[in-house]
C-alpha cells in the first residue's frame, strides 16, 4: 500500500515540475534536438531497460539470422520511436481526443504496421517468430493513454493485455525449438522478459498514468491543415487508384458514409430501412402460375418465366481464393517439402524424407497426402477439403487457415495446433495420445481416439469451441460451455 501511495506521489511531483516549468514557455526551446531528455530520470531509465533487454535480444537474433534478425530490428526501431514521443510529449499541450493526437502518434503507427507487413501474404518462415513481434508491438500503444475516458486499459494494463495476445506464438516457437536449437529458445524467452516484467515495471513505475504531457501554455498537438482544393483537370483514363490505406492504430474516428449507392444486400437492407417499395420491380404471380393449378402439377416453371440463374454457391473454403499457380511436390535445399497447389490429387505421398526435414503444405484442395517417414514438423496451410496421413513429427504438427482437413497420426506427435480453421478431423494412434492439442480462433474440431473395447472402431470426441470467463477470488477463471441433455 505504502509502494502505491509514494509511486502515485512521484508521478504527481512529476506533473507539478511539468507545470512550473510551463512559465517560462514562451522562451523554451521546440526542437526535439534542444530536450534534455539526459537529464529526465524516466528517460534515462528507459534508456538502461531497453539496452539490456535488447542486449540479450539482439544476441540470439545475430546467431539465427534472417528474417529473425530483420524482425528484431524493427522492433528496435518501434521502441526508440516510443522513447521520441515520450520525451517529445513534455513540450506539447496533452491532445484533447485521440482523433487530435493521430499526426504525434503516426510514427509508431507506421512502425507497428511494418512489422505487421512482415506476416502478411504467403507464410514466411519462421512466421511464429515474426507473429509474436507484430503482435507484441501493440503494447507500445500505451503512450497513447490519454486518461480513463480514451477507450484503453490503463497503461500497466494495456502491456500486460497486449503481451497475452502476443504469447500464443512466442510459445509456438518454444515448444518446437526446445530440444532444437537453443538460440531461437533464448530469442523467445528474451522477447518475454522485454515485456514481462520489462515494460510492464517500466511503465508501471514512471508512467502508471500515461505520459507526462506539457503545461497548458505548450505548444498544441495540431494536425496538418488540408491542402487547398486544385482546380478539376480534364479527364484522362489510366488505372485506377490504389486501395485506401488500412485504418491507423490509433485512429477513434467513425468512417464517414459513402455517397456513393450501396451494391449486394447492403442496398437491399437500405431500401428496407429506407420504406421503398423493394417488391415493386417484382412480376406478379398468376393464378394459371400455380403449382396447384397446373394440369401437370410437376413444379417447373413455364421457360418464358423463369428468372436468370443463381451464381453458384460458394462455401467458407472458397474465401481462401486458390490461385491458379503450378503445383509442386518437391524437396528444397535438402531440408523442407514443399507441397503447393495441388488439386484433386488423392495420391500424393513423400517417401524419402528423415526427421532434419519439415513438410510444408500450401494452397491445396480436393487432396490427399501422405508422409512415409518421420520429419522434424508439418504445417497445412490454406488448404480446403484436404486430408493427410504422417507417422511421426518431432516438434509440431500445425493447421492453419484450413477448412475441412482430416489429418490422421499413425505415429507420435508432441503438439499439434488449430489456427483459424473450421472443420477439422483429426485421428489419433494409441502412442499420440498423449499429444497436447492447441486451438486457435477454429471451430467444429473432432478428435477420434481408438476405442479400448474392440479394435478398429473409434471414439469421437469434440472439443470446446465456447468457454465462460468468470471473475473470482481477484481473478478470472475459465472453463468450457459444457451441454447438459438434463
Amino acid at each position: 500500500m505504502e509502494k502505491a501511495l509514494v509511486e502515485r506521489l512521484e508521478a504527481a511531483v512529476a506533473r507539478l515540475e511539468a507545470a512550473a516549468s510551463g512559465a517560462s514557455l514562451s522562451s523554451a526551446p521546440r526542437d526535439l534536438g534542444d530536450v534534455p531528455a539526459a537529464s529526465d530520470p524516466a528517460i534515462v531509465a528507459y534508456d538502461e531497460f531497453v539496452a539490456g533487454a535488447f542486449g540479450r535480444l539482439n544476441a540470439a537474433a545475430d546467431k539465427i539470422g534472417g528474417k529473425v534478425l530483420e524482425a528484431t530490428n524493427v522492433l528496435a526501431e518501434a521502441f526508440a520511436v516510443a522513447k521520441d514521443l515520450l520525451v517529445q510529449a513534455k513540450q506539447l499541450q496533452k491532445p484533447a481526443s485521440m482523433a487530435d493526437g493521430q499526426d504525434f502518434f503516426k510514427p509508431l503507427n507506421a512502425a507497428i504496421a511494418k512489422a505487421a507487413a512482415m506476416t502478411e501474404g504467403r507464410r514466411p518462415d519462421y512466421f511464429n517468430h515474426m507473429k509474436s513481434v507484430a503482435d507484441s508491438l501493440s503494447a507500445l500503444a500505451w503512450v497513447a493513454f490519454l486518461g480513463k475516458d480514451c477507450g484503453m486499459s490503463f497503461p500497466t494494463a494495456h502491456v500486460e493485455e497486449s503481451w497475452q495476445m502476443a504469447e500464443f506464438y512466442n510459445n509456438k516457437v518454444l515448444v518446437e525449438y526446445r530440444n532444437k536449437d537453443a538460440d531461437h529458445v533464448e530469442w523467445a524467452k528474451a522477447l518475454k522478459e522485454l515485456y514481462m516484467p520489462g515494460l510492464r515495471d517500466y511503465v508501471k513505475k514512471y508512467y502508471p498514468l500515461g505520459p507526462v504531457w506539457g503545461a497548458a501554455g505548450s505548444a498544441p498537438v495540431i494536425q496538418p491543415k488540408a491542402a487547398a482544393p486544385t482546380p478539376k483537370a480534364p479527364a484522362v483514363k489510366g488505372p485506377p487508384p490504389p486501395a485506401p490505406p488500412s485504418a491507423p492504430l490509433f485512429s477513434t474516428e467513425k468512417s464517414p458514409k459513402s455517397s456513393q449507392p450501396k451494391q449486394g444486400m447492403s442496398a437491399v437492407f437500405q431500401e428496407i430501412s429506407g420504406g421503398k417499395a423493394v417488391t415493386s420491380g417484382l412480376r406478379k404471380v398468376t393464378d394459371d402460375m400455380k403449382t396447384k393449378n397446373r394440369a401437370d402439377r410437376s413444379g417447373v416453371v413455364n421457360s418464358t418465366a423463369a428468372a436468370a440463374p443463381a451464381p453458384p454457391k460458394t462455401s467458407r473454403a472458397g474465401s481462401f481464393a486458390f490461385k491458379s499457380a503450378p503445383p509442386k511436390l518437391e524437396l528444397q535445399m535438402g531440408r523442407k517439402w514443399v507441397v503447393e497447389n495441388q488439386v484433386g490429387k488423392k495420391d500424393l505421398a513423400i517417401d524419402d524424407c528423415d526427421s532434419r526435414q519439415s513438410v510444408y503444405v500450401y494452397g491445396c484442395k480436393d487432396s490427399v497426402l501422405q508422409v512415409n517417414g518421420k520429419v522434424n514438423n508439418i504445417t497445412v496451410d490454406k488448404c480446403t477439403k484436404f486430408g493427410i496421413v504422417f507417422k511421426d513429427v518431432v516438434a509440431a504438427f500445425e493447421v492453419v487457415n484450413c477448412s475441412g482437413v482430416e489429418v490422421q497420426c499413425q505415429g507420435t506427435a508432441p503438439t499439434i495446433s488449430i489456427d483459424n480453421s473450421s472443420g477439422c478431423q483429426l485421428y489419433l494412434s494409441k502412442d499420440s495420445l498423449g499429444a497436447s492439442i492447441t486451438s486457435a480462433k477454429s471451430s467444429e474440431m473432432n478428435v477420434l481416439v481408438p476405442s479400448g473395447v474392440t479394435d478398429g472402431d473409434w471414439v469421437e470426441h469434440a472439443l470446446p469451441q465456447q468457454y465462460i470467463h468468470s471473475f473470482k477470488d481477484g481473478q478470472f477463471t475459465t472453463s468450457p460451455v459444457s451441454h447438459s441433455g438434463a
